[in-house]
């Protein structure tokens, strides 16, 4: 069987921790910040954990690179 590549889009995206869960920055976090609360764009700064199915396919798609 050919190798594995690693999906780049996901490689940009998303980020793998040392237990396995995916981490991915949070939406709404580009341009058009003025129109936000402070307090929406402080609670978008948090990265996201991503969880089940979601995160196994992640998982999938940076394992060459891991």
């Amino acid at each position: 069987m050919p190798k594995l590549k690693t999906h780049k889009g996901m490689k940009k995206r998303f980020t793998v921790t040392a237990s396995g869960k995916a981490k991915h920055r949070s939406a709404y976090r580009g341009h058009i910040l003025s129109s936000k609360t402070g307090k929406r764009k402080r609670h978008l700064r948090q990265d996201n954990v991503l969880t089940g199915v979601n995160a196994r396919m992640i998982r999938e798609g940076l394992a060459p690179s891991l």
